[in-house]
Parts: C-alpha cells; sequence; structure tokens
C-alpha cells in the first residue's frame, strides 16, 4: 500500500487543530506519517500533536518562523529526494474528508512525475454554510500557472515521482515563493501531468487568521482587484518568477521559451508589451479574472 508523508505547518492553532487530526486519524487510507513543522509561540500545539503521537507516527520540528509558505518549504526541502513516498499538504485548521488521501492516490497511479488538485468545501469557522469553492474549468498549463495558481496547497498530493522533483526544486530556492502556486507553475514548466479534480476533498474552514481565504464574495474579489492596482499582484509574480528562475532548467523547451518571454514582456514597453501578451496566450480561469489580466498588462501591473 502507498505511504504518504503528510507534511503540515502550525502557528498558535486553535481547537480547531484537534478537528484536523481527528479526520487523518479516519482516512480510509491509513498508511500515512505525519510532519509538523511548529512555529507557535506557546506549547498548545506541541501538546495536542504529542497526544496525537501516541497513536499514530508523528514528527514535530521546529519551524523557521518565517510564515507559513516558508514553513511548507522548509520541511519539503528537508525531505529524502529520493523518497518513494507520496506527499500531502495539510493546513492545521480544516477537516478532510475521509477519502482525501484515497481518492488522490488513485488519481496518480504512474511512473512518471504526477500533482493532484482539488476543490474544497468553504465553509464557516463552525464548518457550517458550506459552499463550494470556484470551478476551474480550463485545462492546468504553464500558460495559466504563469499568473493564476488553481493548486490549492491544502488540496495537493504529489506522486513519488512528483515528491522527489519538488524535493530537488525546493533545495535550489533563492527566494521564498508561494508554495503551492510554485509547486502548480514548477511542474507545468516541466509538463507534468496535474489532475484537477472537480469533487471537494476538504472543508476549507473561513476566519479572520486564514493565511490565505478562499476570495469567493464580491467583497474579498473587490479587495483583490484592488490589491492589483495598487501593484501586489505584480510583486507576487516577481518572487514567483524569482524563485523559477532557479528552476527553468528543469522546463519543457517549449516552456522555456515561454517563460523567457513572460519576463521580457513584463518589463517591455506598452505596443511590444500588449504584443507579447496577446502571442503568449495567457489566461485566467474566468472570464472576469482574464479581463483583470488583460488590465494588469496594460498597466504593467503583471
Amino acid at each position: 500500500m502507498a505511504r504518504v508523508t503528510i507534511l503540515m505547518a502550525t502557528r498558535d492553532p486553535g481547537p480547531e487543530l484537534r478537528d484536523q487530526l481527528e479526520s487523518l486519524a479516519t482516512q480510509t487510507h491509513p498508511e500515512w506519517r505525519l510532519i509538523v513543522g511548529d512555529d507557535s509561540r506557546s506549547d498548545a500545539a506541541h501538546d495536542l500533536l504529542a497526544e496525537f503521537a501516541r497513536s499514530h507516527e508523528v514528527w514535530i520540528v521546529a519551524g523557521p518562523q518565517k510564515g507559513a509558505g516558508v514553513n511548507f518549504l522548509s520541511l519539503l526541502s528537508g525531505l529524502d529526494p529520493a523518497t518513494t513516498e507520496f506527499i500531502a499538504f495539510c493546513d492545521q485548521d480544516d477537516v478532510w474528508l475521509p477519502d482525501r488521501l484515497a481518492r488522490g492516490i488513485s488519481a496518480l497511479q504512474e511512473g512518471k512525475p504526477a500533482l493532484y488538485c482539488s476543490r474544497t468545501w468553504v465553509c464557516d469557522v463552525n464548518l457550517g454554510n458550506k459552499h463550494l469553492s470556484a470551478r476551474h474549468p480550463h485545462r492546468p498549463s504553464f500558460r495559466n500557472a504563469l499568473v493564476q495558481n488553481i493548486a490549492a496547497g491544502n488540496t495537493i498530493l504529489l506522486n513519488p515521482a512528483g515528491a522527489e522533483l519538488a524535493i530537488s526544486a525546493a533545495r535550489e530556492l533563492q527566494v521564498a515563493p508561494r508554495h503551492d502556486w510554485w509547486i502548480y507553475q514548477l511542474f507545468t514548466g516541466c509538463g507534468v501531468r496535474v489532475v484537477y479534480d472537480a469533487e471537494p476533498t476538504l472543508l476549507y474552514r473561513q476566519h479572520g487568521h486564514n493565511a490565505e481565504g478562499a476570495n469567493l464574495t464580491m467583497r474579498a474579489k473587490l479587495s483583490r482587484l484592488k490589491r492589483l492596482l495598487k501593484g501586489e499582484w505584480r510583486g507576487w509574480i516577481d518572487v514567483q518568477c524569482a524563485a523559477l528562475t532557479a528552476s527553468a532548467h528543469r522546463f519543457t523547451p517549449e516552456n522555456r521559451t515561454i517563460f523567457n518571454r513572460f519576463l521580457n514582456m513584463r518589463e517591455a514597453g506598452f505596443s511590444t508589451r500588449m504584443k507579447e501578451a496577446a502571442r503568449l496566450r495567457l489566461y485566467r480561469q474566468s472570464r472576469a479574472a482574464t479581463l483583470a489580466l488583460w488590465i494588469g498588462a496594460v498597466f504593467r501591473l503583471i
């Protein structure tokens, strides 16, 4: 039976952590171990995890204290790249559906690198008011990944060959990108198979302390547009591109060309920028989001 290494980043979790741990314990695929990078300022998480470790394989390491993304990347790069295990990423406050692991493993039974991700049930803090996360109808690709992430980190599962790729590339990083977006970009850039499952695999709890929210409400979408106009989106892409540069040697020839043209387009004058943007055929997963992409290209905000 395939074995899964589950990576979890924690920082001062509330009682939601117990719910998440219980959902791991009830997975229909029982072969897993949990490695936790703990950034907490108190012993609350450590004590709860130590209790859980009495009946499950749990490893707890001190986190780098630089945010969840850096914590996950630190855990990833600390693994053996020759591992034959699957890797799953786990947030501290979600609740996994019982077939979260089994469903992903069944979709990735192949020898070549592959990535699985899915939709989620977006919930309030009490796991009520459930509604599905946005559906991504267009195929995963590097042309999409350069300007949008569809692989929510809390749903990602990598098969063993994919795990080896991610670990090796993580060790090349000189800057810390958004880890889930970077993985989606890396895998599509390398021509790796990405499986996007339209069925949800977990309850994604929304509260005031989410590192990243679901961005489904009109208020959230307007907030994201405001951040685009303020230049935050360009800043995010700056970091992602710097991270990808370290592993661009792994890309397919076609995607290496696309990446270099994308870098040049971002710095070009208006006329050249618009022509290159059209030739690159970048896209996001909805018409509104693609319109925002073109606004960003016009005003040099991507």
